[in-house]
């Protein structure tokens, strides 16, 4: 699941006239990098919510996204959207999106933000089978901390769990990235409460989701250490155009 329905509120004013999830990254709207990512690691399907602007990004990807102009028909992503701004008159949060969107998602899903830019991350198939082995709800990729994010959001064990720590623990906190494997099941009692499908418009956040599936070690994660960028502000939309393109 693809998330695009937000505002961009600090992204204005580019947001007011284009959904943030098509501003250009060298060449590309944000979103294209995940699609094409997430092509090449072999998904087939995937499901966009949408709100603010929805139709432009329907518009811009339309039901099949095809990575590279040549490339085989099995390459290509089917894409289905959950039109929140339509059914609900706006956003419904990441939880309550998911919620939305569940029936079509499966036992287990990959979650990405689609205003995060991270082109060299794999959507790798064997964290799918390790997650699916394991009892984990969910699994995190964590990544340093930004400047406009100093005390970040959650810890990492050793073993691998991903910690909510309390106020004045001295471990370090990293930053969620808003790329996860998740569990359908984390979406249901005792996590979470919003009836599958969200018919009336719930908006819920999906961090104190997390939170009580952390509490009870269910949440596992790992530390993030390639090129990852929030592109929130028009300015640091600018400073990674600046730089030199990725390749890919």
């Amino acid at each position: 699941m693809l998330l695009a329905a937000g505002r961009g509120e600090r992204m204005r004013p580019l947001t007011d006239t284009c959904p943030k999830p098509l501003l250009q990254v060298h060449g590309r709207p944000l979103l294209a990098w995940h699609l094409r990512a997430l092509a090449r690691a072999g998904v087939r399907q995937v499901c966009v919510n949408t709100a603010w602007l929805g139709e432009r990004i329907r518009q811009e990807f339309g039901n099949v996204f095809v990575p590279e102009p040549l490339c085989n028909k099995r390459e290509q992503l089917s894409i289905s959207y959950s039109n929140e701004g339509e059914d609900f008159g706006g956003a419904l949060e990441t939880a309550g999106g998911i919620a939305r969107a569940l029936p079509g998602l499966g036992p287990m899903f990959w979650l990405v933000a689609g205003d995060v830019f991270a082109p060299d991350f794999g959507f790798d198939a064997r964290a799918v089978r390790r997650f699916a082995a394991g009892n984990a709800l969910a699994h995190l990729w964590l990544v340093p901390n930004p400047p406009q994010h100093p005390q970040g959001d959650f810890g990492l064990s050793d073993g691998g769990l991903a910690l909510d720590l309390p106020a004045g623990d001295p471990r370090p906190r990293y930053t969620y990235s808003t790329i996860a494997l998740l569990r359908a099941a984390l979406f249901s009692p005792p996590w979470c409460e919003i009836p599958v499908g969200n018919p009336q418009g719930v908006r819920a956040p999906l961090a104190p989701l997390l939170r009580r599936a952390m509490t009870a070690g269910r949440v596992s994660a790992e530390f993030y250490p390639g090129l990852w960028v929030d592109v929130g502000t028009p300015e640091r939309l600018a400073a990674l155009n600046a730089q030199p393109s990725p390749v890919g």
